[in-house]
């Protein structure tokens, strides 16, 4: 069973507002649009943003006109819809030239700091913080959860530039929780457009104490020695989670040579790393129940400008905690022709905390089932194999609960599975358990030019 929740923070209030603040917001949200790719002249019906980008042109026309009791002339509606559209048209033609310079693309030699590097690096496009975990109530009942705050650059603003009403990010959440013993997927998603404080990442400086990552009333934050707890706040008393999660392991780092490779070609990587093994604890809230929960959890913070090429569609993602301590991380990349790209990767991460790099030709990953779903009508993998032939590793993978996908209309409009596993096999010839989540996207629709 599943269970769609939404919470938008995009609307537009206009009363008693200035008319100078109030254009400077029109001009915002129509930059929106177009910088972020998701609106062209002809398609203003496809606004991802509800109440907001083209209807603002009819909210204004509609607030003066009541302002001034039904009386306003013809002639001045006609002024400000050609203001309006001028305004449009320019933003569309030149809208490149006049909002933003150019993003930094994911590129070899970086060396990640710690705690610096888990606060915001708004020099880049694309970026997110990602938890998952599974979590036991004490009547030892099982349930996963995922939150993850997503943040889209739309412009590079220099600091004359920057006003409390100007909008560089936007900045989106997912949370989901899957109540394991009783077979129930449910998920809550949040939007912002950053302006006015409330939403935010800040990039590191100097002296920082905490890091923190918010929308609203959502939250992820950095405190404690090192800023080594993770503080989680999502969701409501009706259906959330308040989380405090301590790192076993210290950071790991993907890929070869600071970046995780994606595609062929200069900049097609991210920077990329993960906690891979954080002790969990604090509670969830589900049917407005409080739930004190105990478990494990991973983070992923990942940043990037350029990732997926046009021929690929999407990726299979997967992360398993095994028990004695090691962990594992998979993707592999799909292309449009349904083979595998050469830059797919993993890392298997030891007991002691080392690491080791996985190029694609070190494992295999093998479907077993799918499973189509009643919504989308996507098909997906939801049961694999899994092989590292070079450490005697061979797992299987099943979802906790088949029905774990998200559609997120209100927020990143993406279509993707994502949800908790259990994990069975042998690790060098004896036999291990484990759990872990697995990400899947592209199946419902092409992510190429999206990320």
């Amino acid at each position: 069973m599943i269970v769609e929740k939404s919470a938008i923070s995009v609307g537009l209030g206009i009363n008693n507002i200035p008319f100078e603040l109030y254009a400077q917001q029109l001009i915002d949200e129509v930059r929106i649009c177009l910088e972020s790719g998701l609106l062209s002249l002809p398609y203003y019906h496809f606004l991802p943003l509800p109440s907001t980008n083209l209807l603002i042109l009819f909210r204004f026309f509609h607030y003066n006109n009541r302002k001034f009791g039904g009386r306003m002339r013809l002639a001045r509606f006609r002024f400000a819809r050609t203001t309006c559209s001028v305004i449009f048209l320019v933003l569309t033609v030149f809208s490149s030239t006049l909002f933003g310079q150019e993003f930094k693309r994911a590129l070899p030699g970086r060396v990640f700091s710690f705690p610096q590097d888990h606060f915001s690096h708004p020099e880049f496009k694309t970026e997110w913080w990602y938890y998952s975990g599974h979590l036991y109530s004490q009547e030892k009942k099982s349930y996963g959860y995922q939150l993850t705050f997503f943040r889209t650059g739309l412009n590079r603003e220099t600091k004359h530039q920057k006003s409390n009403w100007s909008i560089q990010d936007l900045y989106f959440a997912h949370l989901a929780i899957t109540d394991e013993s009783r077979g129930k997927f449910e998920y809550l998603e949040k939007i912002s457009r950053g302006s006015l404080g409330e939403a935010g990442a800040y990039p590191y400086k100097k002296g920082e104490k905490a890091f923190r990552i918010w929308i609203e009333d959502w939250s992820i934050e950095g405190k404690g020695l090192g800023m080594q707890n993770h503080i989680l706040k999502a969701g409501d008393k009706t259906f959330g989670i308040e989380l405090t999660l301590t790192p076993g392991k210290n950071p790991v780092i993907h890929g070869q040579n600071g970046i995780s490779q994606k595609a062929e070609g200069e900049g097609y990587a991210s920077h990329y790393y993960s906690l891979p093994r954080l002790r969990t604890e604090g509670k969830i809230f589900l049917q407005s129940k409080e739930i004190p929960v105990q478990g494990i959890s991973w983070m992923d913070h990942e940043f990037g400008s350029s990732q997926l090429r046009e021929y690929q569609v999407g990726w299979d993602w997967f992360s398993i905690q095994l028990e004695g301590g090691t962990e594992l991380m998979f993707y592999q990349i799909r292309e449009r022709d349904g083979k595998i790209d050469p830059y797919s990767g993993g890392t298997i991460i030891f007991p002691d905390g080392t690491y080791q790099h996985l190029p694609k030709n070190e494992f295999q990953i093998e479907v077993l089932n799918h499973w189509t779903s009643p919504k989308s009508r996507a098909v997906y993998p939801s049961k694999w194999r899994v092989k590292v032939p070079g450490h005697r590793i061979d797992l299987t993978i099943s979802p906790t609960v088949k029905d774990q996908e998200l559609i997120t209309k209100e927020s990143t409009r993406v279509i993707y599975w994502e949800g908790s596993v259990k994990v069975g096999g042998k690790y060098q010839g004896e036999p291990i358990k484990g759990v872990g989540y697995v990400e899947l996207t592209g199946y419902a629709e092409s992510l190429s030019g999206k990320i």
